[in-house]
């Protein structure tokens, strides 16, 4: 009889990738491969809460990426897309609602990130693993359902419709200002 190792979920295999900087040049490509990589955030946490040993990589791994990229990704969106959409969308495309879901998820994504950030750091100094507690295998369930809910919203309706929407200068200057948040020169964007 044969005996198959469990394996992680493909969102989770091997950790969080790097984005390509060259996406930069295309932002919604950009945004739908940092949506993939939130989702492999998702993945590990999730992996995170079945933990029964310290292994102090992978909690690292989440704790930087909720500390740095989660909140420039907020950002990229608060600031940037979503005041284009505004902007460019129309009546019809009913995406104002969509948008004050979003936010008000985004404010909810803090919060509980802190939550999650704060619990996997105290792991990270008592040498504990994350699946230890109860509440900390909650905290990190419910972190990783309300962040994937909330990827198929953007996947699934916004970044459709800012295809449809924005203009090539929408796009270029997108595309500018996501460089210079991350400190990157300027790419020729790609329509």
């Amino acid at each position: 009889m044969s005996r198959e190792r469990a394996s992680p979920p493909p969102e989770a295999d091997g950790g969080i990738e790097p984005i390509s900087s060259y996406l930069m040049a295309s932002p919604l490509d950009f945004f739908f491969a940092e949506h993939f990589r939130h989702r492999q955030l998702c993945g590990l946490i999730d992996q995170l809460s079945k933990t029964t040993f310290f292994d102090p990589g992978p909690i690292a791994e989440v704790v930087d990426f909720l500390r740095f990229e989660a909140p420039i990704h907020i950002i990229d969106e608060e600031e940037d897309l979503f005041p284009l959409l505004r902007r460019r969308c129309l009546a019809e495309d009913e995406v104002e609602g969509v948008l004050g879901v979003l936010s008000a998820e985004h404010k909810a994504d803090g919060l509980l990130g802190k939550v999650v950030r704060t619990y996997l750091e105290r792991c990270l100094e008592t040498r504990a693993a994350p699946g230890a507690t109860h509440e900390g295998r909650r905290d990190l369930a419910a972190f990783a359902t309300q962040e994937r809910r909330h990827l198929a919203l953007e996947n699934a309706v916004v970044l459709p419709i800012a295809r449809q929407r924005l203009t090539a200068e929408d796009l270029a200057g997108l595309a500018r200002r996501l460089a210079a948040r991350r400190g990157m020169a300027p790419a020729e964007t790609s329509t």
